[in-house]
């Protein structure tokens, strides 16, 4: 909250209609995207970059970013290159995953994965160069993010994206192959792979603004419980919807004999699960202190209710 202002408490807040408050955001983000990704990249590298990052995917996680900077008044021009940074992080982590060499897919976002398209050298390549561009966009050489916020934001992706967070996910997953995780195992292995680059996105945007130890903390846990039930719903999805649906290949898990929350708990259960994981993100958001978190809570709705 900032200091000296009144608000009103979130009870009293109108009801936030999500549609037009993600458009706004998201024609931002695609725009500074189309500005900032692989403009001056050499020998076709631009091309791959930009094929893998614009016009495609839900763009959660900026939205995420966007939502928790507006929930603590953050800075408006730090938001935005992490909500792109966040962005570019995860569009390598897909082209990455998507190689021979791990998940082996052709399709993402409805179309070729790069791989497919550019050849495994090209997609290698892309994939290494949007992660530098991720901190090289939360590094400005002008005066627009203050250096500490730089710094926050760059320690607060690179801990999301590493071994503490989504590659170590993915090193569990592949060596889960095959194998019968208990709960807890894949809990965490899913904690790691999705959920630590979404609650990262909710934190990062927390860092562009200054919030309080009660709001962090509650942001947090927000972020967790979003970040879990975003797996959970992707494994729901994977059984339940086609791949025209979802844009990727669906039932691509079963087939690779990869545990999932379907395979361990059943679909019903797995479904259960989410609907707790939502409650938990809602509680979190009332506890935080924070006067207006009414778009994280559409976008919590989303998560759980997607349909791809």
């Amino acid at each position: 909250m900032v200091a000296g202002v009144t608000t009103a408490p979130a009870a009293a807040l109108p009801a936030l209609d999500l549609r037009p408050w993600m458009d706004e955001r998201l024609a931002r983000v695609e725009r500074a995207l189309q500005a900032w990704v692989g403009r001056d990249a050499p020998a076709g590298l631009g091309e791959a970059m930009r094929y893998a990052v614009l016009d495609g995917g839900k763009r959660l996680r900026p939205l995420l970013v966007l939502a928790a900077a507006e929930a603590v008044r953050g800075q408006a021009q730090a938001a935005l290159r992490a909500a792109c940074a966040v962005e570019l992080i995860h569009a390598y982590s897909l082209v990455h995953d998507d190689m021979p060499c791990m998940d082996n897919d052709v399709l993402r976002r409805g179309k070729p994965t790069v791989h497919v398209k550019y050849g495994e050298a090209g997609a290698l390549l892309a994939g290494d160069a949007l992660q530098a561009l991720a901190f090289e966009l939360l590094t400005p050489a002008n005066d627009d993010v203050p250096e500490a916020v730089q710094a926050r934001l760059c320690r607060l992706l690179a801990h999301a994206a590493g071994s503490a967070g989504m590659a170590g996910g993915q090193a569990i997953d592949l060596a889960s192959v095959g194998l019968k995780l208990d709960e807890e195992h894949l809990r965490q292995m899913h904690r790691l792979k999705t959920g630590a680059l979404l609650q990262g996105s909710v934190l990062m945007g927390a860092a562009c603004g200054e919030a309080s130890a009660q709001a962090h903390e509650a942001l947090g846990v927000y972020g967790a419980a979003i970040g879990l039930a975003f797996q959970v719903v992707d494994d729901v999805l994977d059984v339940t919807a086609d791949s025209a649906t979802l844009g990727k290949t669906a039932g691509k898990d079963a087939d690779n004999d990869k545990p999932t929350y379907v395979s361990l708990l059943g679909l019903e259960r797995s479904r259960a699960y989410t609907q707790d994981l939502h409650g938990q993100a809602l509680h979190a958001l009332d506890a935080s202190g924070l006067p207006d978190t009414r778009a994280l809570r559409g976008l919590a709705n989303m998560v759980v209710h997607r349909k791809s």
